[in-house]
């Protein structure tokens, strides 16, 4: 599991507001690969939900994901990857986001679990576990912060 933190100085249900909500998931991304939600899709999330991305690694594809863990305001975990027979070769990480209120504001936790992969072996010899998911992740706690900042300066 690679995990990667930052603290934003925002309450938790501001951050949770954007994690949960599909349609900020093309916002705050820090590798560039998320395109956009699916015409139609649906916004927030909650535990047992299923929602499709638009994506781009060199090609343009769709992805499913389905929330595994679900804490209103402290914990949003999905598992992405088709489900059926495809999801057997491809499907399995995990993107989990937890929440820790501090004194200063909210520790956000952003962790890439590939222990139930099936192409963990891939994407570790590959180098895509490498520095490059965790600068990314790193980009995307960084744009969070940023999205959350502009949003609490409006209201």
């Amino acid at each position: 599991m690679l995990t990667v933190e930052r603290l934003i100085g925002a309450p938790p249900e501001a951050i949770f507001a954007v994690l949960s909500n599909t349609g900020m998931h093309a916002q705050i991304d820090g590798s560039g690969m998320l395109q956009g939600t699916p015409e139609g899709a649906a916004d927030d999330l909650e535990l047992g939900s299923t929602f499709g991305m638009k994506m781009k690694m060199g090609v343009r594809y769709k992805t499913e994901s389905r929330v595994v863990e679900f804490e209103k305001n402290r914990l949003i975990a999905w598992q992405t990857g088709p489900s059926g027979k495809l999801g057997r070769f491809v499907a399995g990480r995990i993107w989990r986001y937890q929440l820790e209120v501090t004194g200063d504001g909210t520790l956000v936790r952003e962790s890439w679990d590939i222990t139930a992969d099936h192409q963990r072996v891939l994407l570790k010899l590959g180098g895509i576990w490498s520095g490059r998911t965790r600068r990314d992740m790193e980009r995307t706690l960084a744009r969070l912060d940023s999205v959350v900042s502009v949003s609490a300066e409006r209201d």
